[in-house]
């Protein structure tokens, strides 16, 4: 299992979560086996995006795609994302 970390500010969680939830199937298709949301304990606009996928070609096509930057950006993500993998062991 490979394991994306994606880390941005958002202007306003509730829109941003509210847009997130409307994209579950953009996220069924691109392989996310399995995805969480956490928000920062000192700041309600840092979220934190955690999605499993069954290989690394995977995930990274998932980050590439141009469609989820354009999605990013209608939901509210105002910075630049901090982006990491990782892999089960």
């Amino acid at each position: 299992m490979v394991r994306l970390f994606v880390r941005h500010d958002v202007a306003d969680y509730a829109t941003w979560r509210k847009g997130y939830d409307e994209h579950d199937a953009m996220r069924s298709s691109g392989g996310v086996k399995n995805a969480e949301v956490y928000v920062s304990l000192d700041d309600g606009n840092d979220v934190t995006v955690i999605h499993d996928f069954d290989t690394a070609d995977a995930a990274k096509a998932f980050v590439e795609a141009p469609e989820l930057r354009e999605i990013m950006k209608s939901i509210g993500v105002v910075s630049s994302p901090t982006i990491w993998f990782t892999e089960g062991s």
